[in-house]
């Protein structure tokens, strides 16, 4: 019997030896690669942090202001207090936003934001009075918060005065000032525009007696400040039915009622 072929013992010996070894120089070439990949990543990264914080390219150079009505850019600025010519990327924005709140109470919301390359944005929402409160030759501005956020010397044009004329009972106790003032402004808030408009006192007697004293004499006895969007309706449809009337009342508003003429 003939024995195996010349090519089936090379074929043979292939499969006993196993597939062929990578050379001496292959194996060291795999991790000088590495190496270099590694080193690149790293010089990647040192310089990424470079160019954010040690070059002159990202720093700050100029802080706009927008938004404002009452406040000057100027005075945002100055209470913003950011770090000019540090790097754009280390400013801290909560800080300054923090830091613009407390110091410019008039300031109800603000944004600050980075303005790549070398800028910083602070975008203001200044709060608007819905009611003044007199306190001597000044005027202290709530807004619809009941936050009473700046004391000026000219009362806002369009803006009703709040009379807080409240006996020290046990309804004082129960809500205090604070809480009066806050119902007060919600009655505010609720009017109808042409009422609103038209509004020049908010007068508050306790937590469910607040009357309004409009232009002409005329007066509205609001209640407490519950229920304002259903005594606002019923005020527009009183008022049209007896637009002669001088006084009105929607302290219950599914029971309104006028009276005078």
């Amino acid at each position: 019997m003939a024995g195996p072929s010349t090519a089936e013992r090379g074929e043979r010996q292939k499969q006993e030896s196993g597939p062929p070894r990578p050379s001496r120089v292959g194996r060291l070439r795999r991790p000088r690669k590495l190496i270099i990949l590694l080193a690149s990543v790293v010089l990647a990264g040192a310089a990424s942090v470079w160019v954010l914080y040690g070059s002159q390219w990202l720093r700050v150079d100029r802080v706009t202001v927008s938004g404002t009505r009452v406040l000057t850019a100027d005075q945002v600025r100055k209470a913003a207090d950011v770090p000019v010519g540090s790097p754009l990327i280390s400013v801290e924005t909560d800080a300054i936003a923090a830091r613009l709140r407390s110091e410019l109470p008039r300031i109800d919301s603000i944004d600050v934001v980075r303005s790549w390359p070398n800028g910083i944005g602070l975008k203001v929402t200044e709060r608007t009075p819905v009611l003044i409160i007199e306190k001597g030759t000044k005027y202290v501005e709530v807004d619809a918060k009941g936050v009473r956020f700046a004391t000026v010397s000219d009362a806002p044009r369009g803006v009703p005065a709040l009379e807080l004329k409240v006996s020290r009972s046990a309804g004082l106790r129960r809500f205090g000032t604070d809480r009066l003032v806050r119902e007060a402004v919600r009655a505010a808030g609720d009017l109808p525009a042409a009422v609103s408009r038209d509004t020049s006192t908010v007068k508050v007697r306790s937590y469910d007696s607040i009357r309004l004293e409009l232009k002409g004499g005329r007066t509205v006895d609001w209640g407490s400040g519950e229920k304002g969007r259903a005594k606002a309706r019923a005020l527009t449809a009183l008022m049209k039915a007896a637009p002669g009337a001088r006084h009105f009342d929607v302290s219950v508003p599914t029971a309104p009622a006028s009276s005078g003429s």
